[in-house]
């Protein structure tokens, strides 16, 4: 079993468990998704099955969109709600202050990792540290707060849409927020409405998914090249499909791309895989689909 599907995570669960069960409902051999999702978050998780985890990780570096909302006031160990609460504080912001506050998260900023990540110091997990109660100096990450929306704000709560890189801790964001407004904050939930060029408004619950048939379980997979529709196109005939498929470099001085990236194709439109594309046009394979490289070795069109 091979595809994309757009999942809808719920809350109370890991984005590991999501995906196992997604994999134990497809009989799939492989399984992956596209970037972690807290166990308190939900929204969109893409997962990859069979051939399609090979060009996973093309998604994980994709830009992410969530909506967040904030309780203001109220400081816990772990960013969340769901940490110990830490400090309160009263209260009492205005909508200009806010967006002006906001406005100073757009664009790179450096963020450092929280300790409940799943960063790693010294060969463990920082969750792992955190638990034992250690802290430990983390590095600052430079990250990229594309935009940055004031959705809604009601007293101490605070709703705010975002488009951000990868990498991009939302509950350090809060925090940072908070800071900033004086009070303090963490993040009291969390839903992710994008992934690269995927929305959350096409993807299943797991609990509709489990009430599927298997027919209408599979037309929900997306197809392996959907993860890489926002690369370029080449089309190759078959002489040079062929050359591809075997692991060699395809001699042609006819590409030119902003990035050296592409989507091949052979004829009937078949996706190959994605292969470099070097300055002088030549392409070389870097990940193909299985049924391409075994045609390749065994000398088949």
């Amino acid at each position: 079993m091979t595809g994309l599907l757009l999942l809808d995570k719920p809350c109370g669960i890991t984005s590991q468990s999501a995906v196992t069960r997604v994999k134990r409902l497809y009989s799939a051999g492989k399984a992956g998704h596209t970037g972690t999702l807290d166990p308190m978050a939900e929204g969109l998780l893409p997962v990859c099955l069979g051939e399609a985890t090979k060009f996973s990780h093309l998604l994980l570096d994709a830009d992410k969109g969530y909506l967040a909302t904030i309780k203001l006031g109220v400081t816990t160990s772990t960013g969340d709600l769901e940490g110990e609460v830490c400090s309160t504080a009263p209260v009492s912001v205005e909508r200009a202050a806010v967006e002006k506050v906001l406005a100073r998260f757009t664009g790179e900023i450096l963020q450092t990792p929280p300790m409940y990540s799943a960063v790693k110091h010294a060969g463990k997990r920082l969750y792992e540290l955190a638990r034992a109660g250690a802290t430990v100096a983390r590095v600052p990450r430079r990250i990229e707060i594309k935009a940055i929306e004031l959705i809604a704000l009601e007293h101490d709560t605070l709703r705010i849409e975002v488009l951000c890189s990868k990498g991009t801790y939302i509950r350090v964001l809060a925090e940072d927020i908070g800071a900033e407004l004086g009070c303090g904050a963490c993040l009291a939930a969390l839903r992710r409405t994008r992934s690269g060029e995927f929305r959350g408004e096409d993807a299943i619950s797991l609990e509709a998914l489990q009430a599927s048939d298997e027919a209408a379980r599979n037309a929900r997979l997306l197809a392996v090249d959907a993860l890489v529709a926002s690369l370029p196109r080449i089309d190759l005939e078959a002489c040079a499909a062929r050359e591809l498929a075997a692991g060699r470099v395809v001699r042609q001085a006819a590409h030119r791309f902003a990035t050296d990236l592409a989507r091949i194709y052979g004829p009937g439109h078949h996706f190959l895989g994605v292969a470099r594309v070097l300055a002088s046009g030549d392409i070389v394979p870097r990940r193909l689909m299985a049924n391409v490289a075994r045609a390749g070795a065994a000398g088949i069109a």
